[in-house]
């Protein structure tokens, strides 16, 4: 029903995936495969509900209606088995800002916050400006798959550690953590009173045979030991209209984080972006459903052409998201040569694998979600100057 193969002109919409590659990269003209947002567009009703409000012609400061908290119940209880009550859930303008909010308030300066590395890099970036201590927690990676390492995660807890930011599923290596990995973690946590503020902002783009868990829904226990960061933006590639939510179980919490929102003075919604939620949580199903069907064929003929075409490239299967986690080590170019390569020689703009962590160096996180023509170009771009690379 729905043409996700349709090339969509982005130029001159200040999309920052294409208007700022001049900034970012300092070119103009590499295919941007790099800011987690799709070249799709939204859902109809998505589109539709906009279309209506535009129409009314007044913009004025918005409010939360009960069917907004309702739609967001409806779709965490139909798509992930976790009944919530929606007194639990606490608005913010982005999961990066409820990060942000929640180490300010549950640390002091000088405390540890964990963090699992390779991991989307603004996590350290928030700690470090807040005066907390970034420890990271490397995953292991093992026959092309990385999973939790709790030896590491145990020894360097210490009296100081507060708080670990859980990427659930991760990015960029796209796992969906199990039911024994996340007990064994939440145990751990429990055990030394740390705060579990987990990122799922992923969890909806999960592929078939695997099924996101949310950390909070497997024990009480843990959900009141947590903050667990939702949002629409990725799923129905919404992320312009500024709109998540926090499920926050403890009272206790939950009012501290409340109270941290309103100081700040960022509780006031974006009236588009609660049309906007709300409908793809209401409407959005079936678009979805078709959308993880095609992002499967991109994962699919991402990893077979590798295979066939560019062997030098391992690529690291995701079970979830539409990034791609490219190990390059076989190139044997340093860090800032693997760079200089994909985009000057490629023509590709991705995400540098080491902003992620030391663990990311000689990786490149390439996103997929788009038109199966451009990721095409792009792999003929890619194989082209690697088999340049090799033969010189």
């Amino acid at each position: 029903m729905y043409d996700f193969d349709q090339v969509i002109n982005r130029a001159n919409t200040a999309c920052e995936k294409w208007d700022d590659l001049q900034k970012r990269f300092g070119v103009n003209d590499a295919i941007p495969m790099w800011i987690a947002d799709m070249d799709f567009k939204s859902p109809p009703p998505v589109i539709e509900a906009l279309n209506r409000r535009v129409k009314h012609g007044i913009f004025g400061y918005t409010s939360r209606p009960d069917s907004f908290y309702e739609a967001i119940v409806d779709w965490v209880n139909r798509r992930h088995h976790w009944q919530i009550d929606k007194k639990w859930i606490a608005p913010s303008p982005g999961i990066l800002s409820a990060l942000s909010l929640s180490i300010n308030s549950f640390t002091q300066q000088g405390d540890k916050v964990i963090i699992q590395t390779p991991v989307y890099h603004p996590f350290s970036q928030i700690i470090k400006s807040l005066g907390r201590e970034v420890v990271t927690n490397p995953l292991k990676l093992k026959n092309s798959r990385y999973s939790l390492d709790f030896d590491d995660l145990e020894a360097k807890i210490d009296s100081t550690v507060k708080i670990l930011v859980l990427c659930n599923p991760h990015n960029p290596v796209g796992r969906v953590w199990s039911l024994e990995e996340l007990t064994m973690l939440g145990e751990i946590c429990i055990k030394n009173n740390i705060l579990v503020i987990s990122d799922e902002i992923h969890c909806d783009l999960v592929y078939r045979g695997y099924k996101h868990l949310p950390f909070a829904s497997i024990s009480e226990e843990f959900a009141n030991h947590s903050i667990t960061c939702i949002a629409p933006s990725k799923t129905f590639n919404i992320a312009g209209l500024q709109t998540s939510c926090n499920i926050i179980p403890s009272e206790e919490i939950r009012d501290i984080f409340n109270q941290s929102i309103n100081n700040q003075c960022i509780s006031s919604p974006n009236a588009f972006g609660i049309i906007a939620a709300e409908s793809a949580y209401r409407y959005g199903e079936e678009w979805l459903e078709q959308l993880i069907d095609y992002l499967q064929g991109n994962v699919d003929f991402v990893i077979h052409y590798f295979q066939e075409n560019i062997p030098h490239i391992k690529v690291i299967r995701p079970e979830s998201t539409f990034l791609v986690w490219l190990d390059c080590r076989e190139l044997g170019l340093k860090p800032k040569e693997l760079d200089e390569f994909m985009l000057n020689k490629a023509g590709v703009a991705m995400n540098e694998g080491y902003i992620f962590g030391v663990d990311g160096e000689g990786f490149m996180r390439m996103n997929i979600g788009c038109p199966r023509s451009i990721l095409e170009k792009c792999l003929r771009q890619i194989e082209g100057a690697v088999n340049f690379l090799c033969k010189a």
